[in-house]
């Protein structure tokens, strides 16, 4: 029998109500909690109040599995910590990524508290991710976030801010398991989220949608819609000098620059809502027509109100080769691991959700960390996190410049 007492995370979904059952199966003292992190009605897609819809699965299941179970509110928090700063971003012309940051502020560090506090030794969340223990070159214990058995639903990526000290108190109770299996563990075990489909929206806000989030938080303001052509003095000369040159780091520096975009720079084709609805390399909701070839967001100025785009998704301003993260916004999950200055590295690299990991060399400088790919990657946008990969195991991560 396992005398540890462990609090999970039940967002009313299977992936937790599993987690929820395999550990009180392992004979795991076990305690759900639900935690409410918005309460405004106003930006949900539909009329139902979906946190409440959400927190009575999340009760039902915990009656099936007769563990105790509360509602905990972190709305205030979630608001200062996580909304206020998506605003305060996407108001810059740059992409956040939320569920990464409601991962680092809130499950692993006021929810991963609150446990503490309640007596737990652990917390467990149904993200598809493993932990693995191991050594580091001196001999002590260090922990590996490792991608999720099922590929298709690792979810590795939204962990990459995550710490030792906050690893090393974290269960992934589903993540050596495929979601099919995981759906037949609940069905066979009649916990009623069994067929209730994986939510979409923001990170336990509800069903709510990023774009109509923005859209009723942050006021429209009309401006021009640019088109960039593909010959742009600036992305020539760039290639050019790129080519130059055999050394890997020039490479790097050189192609890690972006333009600062003027309206002059290209003709106008169109208005926008507003440039802080956008991102790069979105490609729908422009409305703008009569193009051989799709339209993409290559760049937006929110100062300027400014929307650029590029056609083709093989336009230069699109793909690119290299970016740049100030040393401020590098992380290392494994510090052992941790490139000193001038120091150069080969790792998987990804700078989304669900992307293909692509070789890339990290170059760490005084000023910050270059990463170079073996490939073009297509829409590099400020405020993304890159993460990077030793094979299956989640090495680093950093928000790109």
């Amino acid at each position: 029998m396992n005398n540890q007492t462990v609090v999970v995370g039940m967002s009313g979904g299977v992936d937790s109500s599993v987690a929820a059952y395999l550990l009180k199966e392992a004979g795991y003292n076990v305690i759900g909690v639900f935690m409410r992190n918005w309460n405004d009605a106003s930006v949900t897609i539909n009329n139902e109040c979906a946190w409440i819809d959400d927190s009575n699965d999340a009760l039902l299941v915990a009656e099936a599995l007769q563990i105790p179970f509360q509602v905990i509110d972190l709305s205030e928090q979630y608001k200062q910590r996580i909304v206020d700063y998506m605003f305060a971003e996407y108001e810059r012309g740059r992409t956040p990524n939320p569920d990464i940051l409601c991962n680092r502020e809130i499950k692993f560090d006021l929810f991963m508290q609150i446990a503490m506090d309640l007596g737990a030794d652990m917390i467990a969340t149904g993200h598809y991710c493993q932990r693995e223990e191991s050594k580091d070159m001196a001999g002590n214990p260090v922990y590996n976030l490792v991608a999720g058995a099922d590929r298709g639903k690792d979810q590795s990526y939204y962990l990459c801010q995550l710490s030792q000290a906050q690893l090393s108190k974290a269960l992934f109770p589903i993540g050596h398991l495929q979601k099919s299996e995981v759906r037949a563990i609940a069905a066979q075990n009649g916990l009623i989220t069994a067929n209730k489909k994986d939510s979409q929206g923001l990170c336990f806000i509800g069903h709510v949608k990023l774009p109509t989030f923005l859209q009723q938080q942050l006021a429209p303001k009309q401006g021009n819609i640019v088109e960039i052509a593909p010959d742009f003095a600036y992305y020539t000369q760039q290639r050019q000098l790129a080519a130059q040159t055999d050394d890997i780091k020039e490479k790097a520096r050189i192609l890690a620059q972006r333009p600062t975009l003027q309206p002059s720079d290209g003709r106008v084709i169109g208005q926008h809502n507003g440039a802080h609805y956008y991102t790069i390399g979105q490609r729908k909701g422009l409305q703008v027509g009569g193009k051989e070839k799709p339209l993409f967001i290559i760049a937006t100025d929110t100062q300027q109100n400014v929307v650029y785009v590029g056609m083709g998704e093989d336009h230069v301003g699109l793909n690119q080769q290299a970016l740049f993260i100030q040393n401020g916004d590098v992380h290392w999950l494994r510090e052992d691991l941790r490139l000193m200055s001038e120091e150069t590295g080969t790792y998987g690299v990804r700078i989304r959700y669900r992307q293909a990991l692509s070789e890339a060399i990290l170059w760490q400088t005084e000023a910050g960390l270059y990463i170079y790919f073996h490939e073009l990657q297509r829409g590099i946008a400020a405020g993304q996190f890159a993460a990077w990969y030793d094979g299956d195991k989640l090495i680093g991560s950093g928000t790109i410049a």
